[in-house]
């Protein structure tokens, strides 16, 4: 049996990657603890992603987002040989820590990174802020042009000032009915 490297027990530690092969990495590290029969010492692999929704063609799709691009996190036990299988995993540059030693994900971290990636209402995706300019395009003000005054993120919704006879008046929009100008 490996020895225990001194001082650790089981924790989350997160690991670098290349950049965009955060999935890649944690399939071949699934198969490899498989394979390797590590799986007493290294429990869990997660890519840490967020739900968001992205305007395509004027409609709203959902789409899942890498909320640390190049990291990997890892549930295991460090030991020489789980070390060494996680860190000779194809597209794995290192641990996070100091040196060789791997430094685990504090319990406050892992609490803030789960609570992010459990959000049940995905995020929606703007391009824009207050103060730009947009074209109203669907609905009763469908063509006018108007500025953001206001911006509800959870809700989907933009207040837009469009001018009409003269006055500034404040209509709320879905993301979906505007595009920037």
């Amino acid at each position: 049996m490996a020895k225990q490297a001194e001082g650790t027990g089981r924790h989350w530690y997160v690991i670098h990657t290349y950049s965009g092969y955060e999935d890649a990495v944690k399939e071949a590290l699934e198969q490899r603890i498989e394979s390797l029969g590590m799986q007493d010492m290294i429990f869990e692999v997660v890519v840490p992603k967020e739900q968001q929704i992205v305007i395509k063609k004027g409609q709203p799709v959902t789409t899942e987002k890498t909320i640390f691009p190049g990291y990997v996190l890892v549930d295991m036990i460090v030991t020489d040989d789980s070390w060494y299988v996680v860190r000779n995993t194809p597209n794995v540059t290192g641990f996070v820590g100091s040196g060789t030693v791997p430094v685990p994900v504090q319990p406050e971290e892992w609490k803030v990174i789960k609570k992010q990636m459990g959000e049940a209402e995905p995020k929606f995706k703007i391009n824009f802020s207050e103060g730009d300019t947009v074209t109203v395009l669907e609905g009763p003000f469908a063509n006018y042009d108007g500025i953001i005054s206001n911006i509800d993120e959870e809700k989907g919704k933009v207040k837009v000032l469009i001018t009409i006879f003269g006055r500034e008046t404040p209509v709320e929009l879905d993301f979906t009915q505007v595009k920037k100008k």
